[in-house]
Parts: C-alpha cells; sequence; structure tokens
C-alpha cells in the first residue's frame, strides 16, 4: 500500500493543475488507424483464420447496440461523459482505497486508450508517477481534440480481449460466434468482464468466473441507469455460452501459414492487415481430416505392443510423439480441400505436409507401375516374387525383402501391386531403368531428388508430401497431374484483386490408357492387398483406388487414396525417424485414418470410372493371368485391360490374315 502512495498522490496533484498542460510532444493525443488483420476465407465463405500481429476488424460505435458500450462504461469509467479525460473523483477514490488496503486504479476509458495507442511513448506496464503524469496529459489533450463518441469508439476497438484477439468485433465473433452488432445484453456484459484480466475472466475457459463479473457489471448498469432491473435479471439468468472452435469454420492453422507464406512471396504484405483472402479450403473435409487424425493417432498409441511416448502422456514442452499429417486434393483443379500438419499446432507448428521431407516406401511404387504399363508390359505379365542380388558401388550387394520376410513366386503385376511385393517392383525398375521412372516422377511434379538406385523403386528417397499426392492426381485426371491450389483470389481494403491463383496442369506425363491401368490395379489394393481396412469404413459402391506404404523399420506409414474427387495423402511417423511399433504398415495404421475422414464427408459418391475408349478387355484367370475358361471359378474371374497389342495373343487379330479369309458375309 505505502509503495502505491506516491504514484497515487502525484496523479492527484497532476489532475488539480489549474491550467491546461502542455501538449504532448509526438502527438501521444492522436487516435491513429488502427491495424487490422487479413481475413482468411473458405471457398464456402466462412471465416478460417486472420494473419496479422494483432487480430482486429474495426466497427463504428454506430452499428453496435446502445449496450455494449455503455456496459463498458458502467464499469471501466463511470463518469467518463463528465470528465476531461482524467476522472478527479476515482483519482481521490483510489487513494482512500488504496489507504484502506483496497488496491484499485483510476484510469480513464480516455488513459487507457492513450497507452492501448501508443505503448512505445505510454507504457502502461510502469508504475512511476511519471507515466501517470504523461498518460494524464495526453489524456486530456486527446478530449480537447476528439468527441467522446469518437474516444469510446476507438477504445472499444482497440484494447485486447485475449488470445491475440483485439476490439470488441474481434471478441465478438471468436468468443460468441456473431458480430459486435449482434451481441446479447449479456454478452456485452461478458465481454465488458475481459479488459480486468482477459486470461482470468475468459468465458470459454472460465465462464463461472465470467459468469460473476459479468452479473457484477449487469447491477453497474442498472444502477447507473442504462438498463432496467427487468432487463439486466433476464441477462443474468442465461448460461454463458461461446462457441467452438474460436468462432472459426475449421481448425486450419497450417493451412493459413501456407496462404500467408504464399501471399508474402508474391510481394503483398499481409501481416499489416485489412486483406480478405479467398481460399480452396473445405471447412467440412478439414474437419473430418482433422478428428481422423486426432482419433486415429490415439488408436495408434493405444494398441498393444506401442511403446513410445503417447500424446497425452509426453513431457511437457516436448513434441516427441506420434504425429501425422494429412492433405486432401481436387485432382481436377488441384485445390487443397484439407490439410492438417501436425496433431497440435501451438505444441507444434511445423508442417509435414509442406515442410516435411519423408521416405514414402511402397506409395511410390505406382510410378513404377505406370513406367511399366508404358514400356508395353502388360499387368498380367508375370514376374517372380523372389529373392535377389543386385550388385552396386564397392561390392555392395542390395537384397529387397517383403514385409513378412517370405516370397510368393511367380505373379502377375496385378497381384504384386495389391499385395506389395518389393523384389517385382524393384525387378520392374531394373528393366525399365531407373532414370525413366525418375523422369516420370519429375513430370508428375515430384521435384525431390530421386536417387538412381534400386530401393527408390520401393520408396528409399525422401520427398515432400504434398508433391507426392499431388502427383497420384495423375491418375483420376487419366495423365496428367496438377500443381496444389490454396487461394483463389485476395482483395485489399477497396475490393481490388491483387493476387488470383488459376489451374495449372502439368503436361501429360502418361496416356489416359496407362493412367486408367494403374488406377484400376490399385482399386484391388483398397478392395482385397494390403489397404482393405479402408472398406471397413466406406462402402464397395464409392469407388477408391490407392497405395500403402511403409518404410524400413517402420518408421514411416502412408496411405494415398483417390476417388472420383478427391485425391488424400495419410502419414505418420516420428520427427525424429524411429520405428513407430512392431509390425506397423501403412494399410492397419494410415490407411484406416483416409477411410474414416472420407465416411464423415460427402466425397466419393461421384459417376463411377470409366474406361478411356482404346483399351482392350478380357477376363482372365486371377491364378495364372491367363484367359479365363469355362472351367474357371467366378471368384477367379476378373476383368483385365491392355494397351492395344499387349493383349494375350489368343486375342490379337492379325489384319493381313482378316483379307485373305475373303469377304465378311
Amino acid at each position: 500500500m505505502i509503495a502505491t502512495l506516491p504514484l497515487l498522490i502525484a496523479s492527484l496533484l497532476a489532475a488539480q493543475q489549474p491550467t491546461a498542460p502542455k501538449p504532448s510532444t509526438g502527438e501521444v493525443w492522436q487516435i491513429t488507424p488502427l491495424a487490422q488483420s487479413s481475413q482468411v476465407f473458405a471457398r464456402d465463405g466462412s471465416l478460417i483464420g486472420e494473419i496479422g500481429r494483432e487480430w482486429r476488424m474495426s466497427v463504428p460505435i454506430r452499428f453496435l447496440p446502445r449496450y455494449l458500450p455503455q456496459a463498458f462504461v458502467a464499469v471501466e469509467d463511470q463518469r467518463f461523459y463528465t470528465h476531461d479525460g482524467v476522472d478527479l473523483v476515482g483519482i481521490a477514490g483510489a487513494v482512500k482505497d488504496n489507504l484502506l488496503g483496497a488496491r484499485r486504479g483510476a484510469s480513464t476509458i480516455t488513459q487507457q486508450l492513450v497507452g492501448n495507442l501508443h505503448p512505445d511513448q505510454v507504457d502502461r506496464r510502469d508504475p512511476s508517477p511519471f507515466r501517470k503524469l504523461r498518460e494524464q496529459r495526453a489524456a486530456r489533450e486527446m478530449e480537447r481534440h476528439y468527441t467522446k463518441e469518437q474516444i469510446l469508439e476507438a477504445y472499444l476497438n482497440a484494447i485486447p480481449f485475449g488470445r491475440g484477439w483485439y476490439g470488441v468485433e474481434n471478441a465478438a465473433r471468436h468468443y460468441f460466434g456473431k458480430g459486435a452488432a449482434h451481441v446479447t445484453l449479456a454478452e456485452a456484459a461478458s465481454l465488458a468482464a475481459l479488459p480486468k484480466g482477459p486470461a482470468i475472466y475468459d468465458p470459454a475457459r472460465f465462464p463461472e468466473r465470467n459468469r460473476n463479473r459479468r452479473n457484477a457489471i449487469l447491477d453497474l448498469m442498472v444502477s447507473q441507469g442504462y438498463v432496467s432491473h427487468e432487463q439486466a435479471a433476464v441477462a443474468k439468468a442465461q448460461s454463458v455460452v461461446t462457441v467452438a472452435n474460436s468462432g472459426l469454420a475449421a481448425s486450419t492453422p497450417w493451412f493459413v501459414e501456407v496462404v500467408r507464406t504464399q501471399m508474402e512471396r508474391a510481394g503483398i504484405p499481409v501481416a499489416q492487415g485489412s486483406y480478405k483472402i479467398q481460399t480452396t479450403l473445405d471447412p467440412a473435409l478439414q474437419n473430418a481430416a482433422m478428428v481422423a487424425l486426432v482419433e486415429g493417432t490415439a488408436a495408434v498409441e493405444a494398441r498393444p505392443g506401442y511403446r513410445n511416448p503417447t500424446y497425452a502422456n509426453h513431457p511437457k514442452g516436448s513434441t516427441d510423439y506420434l504425429q501425422g499429417m494429412v492433405v486432401a486434393m481436387d485432382p481436377a483443379t488441384g485445390d487443397v480441400r484439407a490439410l492438417v500438419g501436425g496433431r497440435n499446432y501451438a505444441e507444434a507448428p511445423f508442417n509435414r505436409a509442406v515442410n516435411g521431407v519423408r521416405q514414402p516406401g511402397s506409395s511410390f511404387k505406382p510410378f513404377v507401375y505406370a513406367r511399366a504399363i508404358m514400356d508395353s508390359i502388360p499387368a498380367n505379365a508375370i514376374v517372380p516374387d523372389t529373392s535377389l542380388e543386385i550388385p552396386l558401388d564397392r561390392g555392395v550387394l542390395y537384397r529387397p525383402r517383403n514385409a513378412d520376410g517370405g516370397f510368393l513366386g511367380n505373379m502377375t503385376l496385378r497381384e504384386a501391386l495389391t499385395h506389395s511385393r518389393n523384389p517385382v517392383a524393384v525387378q520392374l525398375w531394373q528393366r525399365v531403368t531407373g532414370d525413366s521412372v525418375v523422369a516420370l516422377a519429375r513430370r508428375l511434379g515430384i521435384r525431390s531428388y530421386i536417387a538412381p538406385w534400386p530401393s527408390s523403386a520401393i520408396g528409399a528417397s525422401a520427398v515432400q508430401p504434398l508433391d507426392l499426392v499431388a502427383a497420384f492426381t495423375a491418375f483420376p485426371n487419366l495423365g496428367a497431374a496438377v500443381e496444389p491450389r490454396f487461394i483463389y483470389r485476395a482483395e485489399d481494403a477497396e475490393g481490388r484483386t491483387v493476387f488470383s491463383q488459376g489451374v495449372h496442369v502439368l503436361p501429360p506425363a502418361m496416356s489416359p490408357e496407362v493412367a486408367f491401368i494403374v488406377r484400376d490395379l490399385m482399386r484391388d489394393v483398397v478392395d482385397r492387398g494390403t489397404a482393405t481396412a479402408v472398406r471397413r469404413y466406406v462402402p464397395y459402391v464409392v469407388p477408391v483406388a490407392g497405395k500403402t506404404g511403409t518404410t524400413d523399420d517402420n518408421t514411416d506409414v502412408w496411405f494415398i487414396g483417390a476417388t472420383t474427387d478427391l485425391v488424400v495423402g495419410v502419414w505418420l511417423g516420428f520427427d525424429r525417424p524411429r520405428p513407430i511399433m512392431p509390425g506397423a504398415a501403412g494399410g492397419t495404421l494410415a490407411a484406416p485414418i483416409f477411410g474414416q475422414m472420407l465416411a464423415r464427408s460427402a466425397y466419393g459418391r461421384g459417376a463411377p470410372w470409366t474406361p478411356p475408349p482404346g483399351l482392350v478387355t478380357a477376363e482372365l484367370d486371377r491364378a495364372g493371368g491367363t484367359l479365363a475358361e469355362s472351367s474357371t471359378p467366378p471368384e477367379r474371374r476378373y476383368l483385365e485391360y491392355f494397351l492395344p497389342g499387349t493383349e494375350p495373343g489368343a486375342l490379337r487379330v492379325d489384319a493381313r490374315r482378316l483379307f485373305g479369309w475373303g469377304p465378311i458375309p
């Protein structure tokens, strides 16, 4: 108490000066323009984030219900409309209360505004009497130049409400999911409770604390004649109810960070505020992806045999628990519909989808198979799944192995991809040459270095996850991949378009026929191969093609899946690579996350895939890839697709022999 007396006495003496104080140097009394945040919107127009040091959207006071500013006046400065910027009565009361041990301040709304607008010149954290004197002089000068309404409007738009939100408009939107013009009396009083201690009276975290202070403010409003007893009673009876996800349509911090980076690289200062950015994100799918990843990783941690730190029990400050990422794109446009870069942005903001580089494992194999089909190797060609020894430099022998430790012998390409047999992919790499596979990956948009080693056939070369997912769009697009797109357009404060992105389709990397065949091979991966876990969540009537991936020592697991209108990549692993658990596989850990996400969405319900014209079809026997016969049981029969000239010999017609047979009747 004693330590506060000099400050309070100095304030009282300064307020009693008979002449006006000198104008503040540096124009501390001026109401300066407030920084506005840039707003980021989803494709449906809903708000998904803001960019800026202070998240703020200023609102004119004339648009607000009268009781909103009145609530702040009632609790913060009840003599606001009668003092000249300094409340002598309030200062005297503060001196008295402090002498009696009830410490409180006496800063007016005008004084608070001075400190909020000019913190570099009037630091409200400074307890010295000299700061108080500067603040009072500036407050009086401000009152000479501005009306009470202008001061109150600036105050309501300037003050912090916690969590990086500034001004009543942002506070109302993020706490109550509505603009400040539409808050109720109870909500207005809840907002007025925050300036005293935003972290203490946060209505989302501490609704009961907020409610108690809100009700006290309502009593003040009654005693000061702003509302009636009846109005206050109705407001007091209401619970403190805040909106989920801070009023945003989806949790999108990683996505918004990509938007910010792209805009700044284009030379647009979005962090300085006032831009409106329309993006490609689908909030419903983003929420589905987030929930699927959170639940899916927790399910992995709950599996028997999992011995790594869990998210629920990891040491404070550590992010050394199982991480993951999900990326979903529209294959036709490249529009990124969902992006989750990890499990908890606040703890680990690193974007694993965009900035991570990981080994893709067997999820890289479709590019090897596509190159083989391009080289006229048909899907029913027989390749042995057998032990291999491939000489490398300096006498090193490369011996590819399968995850199950065994070999299955001769099998068709279709069966080899369905069951992800590594030696088959390595043999195809050798046959078509690794350089040709690398060149195909480049044409599909994969920018990472792919080493020309046989192990790259089974995903030993690390890639950026977003690139890998974008490359897979070539399969539903029948040959041409499309680059990811995050932003449709951005407008400045005057509504002028300052940035826009169009669809960028890469030149076709393969023919429609080749893309269709490989996509059809990947349908078997989902329907009866390593990714059948997807079908626990997605019915067979929904066409899904995809490929699982698991790296050596079970450090990375993947699933890249495609529907008629979506391509999705899921990855799980640790930021510092180490085995997830014994037996970890993309099909058992990553594929279910894809299935859960898709099941929670409206995607995948489009028209079924149809083959492009020109393909040759034949009913084959799955046992050996030969033409089915009358004795072939139904469960072994399947329809195979061939590039013309690669179909079984019995189906080929020699045109020269046809004319030798004479005219067709």
